[in-house]
């Protein structure tokens, strides 16, 4: 193989730079900065205040143990009815599976906010569903707005379809073949399930739960518009604090532990990968 002269490594270098001066400019910087404003306060002065705040101020901690609760939630129905969901698409062969295997994706075309209004406009204790109950003598009030229950239902709508397209994936990688010997030698659904389906697709259960999770705890539009006022999602903790009380480095704090938050998942996601490259290498 001919080497590459220092010609040709200047020349990919000077073609690479941009990319990265622009990546440096847009990412690394806000990053860098976000980090050290988080430590000053408003004269410009070094102070742990900000993150002292954060963890023992009762407003603050309601809103990142309300934060976790709806994450959660939403990531172990998402991933509980994405699952299920998978296993019927993949095993199924009748014409309603294939017509949900041709829909099911839909929801995530959808705009966020055209979907959170048209969901207002239907479960609201006035809208549509309430609206036909009064047509029998009742009054139907769902109450699923400006509480949690409305948050996890809308974070339903979006991440399931998205889940269970990674996991769909993965349950197409497995061969029949293998699900076909398990049963041929006496194996009941449960066991093949346990010990042969489960395991080969549970590296990409992991992997949409660290996605699910990342993409709800510093998620806002949702919180924002059919959240309570308290406690309030973080996202919406940090759009009050930059926009309404201009206090930039609490701000600043709250973004970097939202930051430390998500890369709790990234860890895992990192952790699995690196376990099945181990994995494969063994095989």
């Amino acid at each position: 193989m001919q080497k590459r002269t220092w010609k040709t490594n200047l020349f990919i270098v000077l073609m690479l730079l941009p990319a990265l001066v622009l990546s440096l400019g847009i990412i690394a910087y806000p990053m860098l900065n976000t980090l050290v404003k988080s430590f000053r306060d408003a004269e410009g002065a070094f102070t742990l205040e900000n993150y002292r705040f954060l963890f023992t101020d009762k407003i603050a901690l309601d809103n990142i143990w309300f934060t976790f609760w709806v994450t959660a939630a939403t990531v172990l129905l998402a991933i509980a009815f994405a699952y299920v969901l998978s296993l019927y698409l993949r095993f199924s062969e009748g014409k309603i599976s294939r017509l949900i295997g041709s829909l099911y994706l839909l929801p995530r075309f959808v705009p966020t906010l055209v979907a959170i209004y048209a969901m207002m406009t239907v479960v609201r204790d006035s809208g549509f569903l309430n609206r036909v109950s009064q047509l029998f003598g009742a009054s139907f009030k769902p109450g699923l707005l400006f509480n949690p229950k409305g948050i996890i239902m809308m974070n339903l709508w979006f991440n399931i379809p998205f889940a269970a397209m990674i996991v769909s994936a993965s349950l197409s990688a497995i061969p029949n073949s293998v699900v076909e010997s398990a049963r041929d030698v006496g194996a009941h659904k449960l066991s093949v399930f346990f010990r042969m389906i489960l395991p080969l697709s549970i590296k990409d259960v992991l992997i949409a739960m660290t996605f699910v999770f990342m993409s709800n705890i510093s998620s806002f539009t949702t919180p924002y518009l059919i959240g309570p006022n308290h406690p309030m999602m973080l996202g919406v903790y940090l759009r009050r604090q930059f926009s309404t009380y201009m206090n930039y480095e609490l701000s600043a704090a709250l973004s970097v532990v939202i930051f430390l938050f998500s890369s709790v998942s990234a860890v895992v996601y990192l952790y699995t990968n690196l376990k099945q490259k181990e994995w494969e290498k063994v095989n």
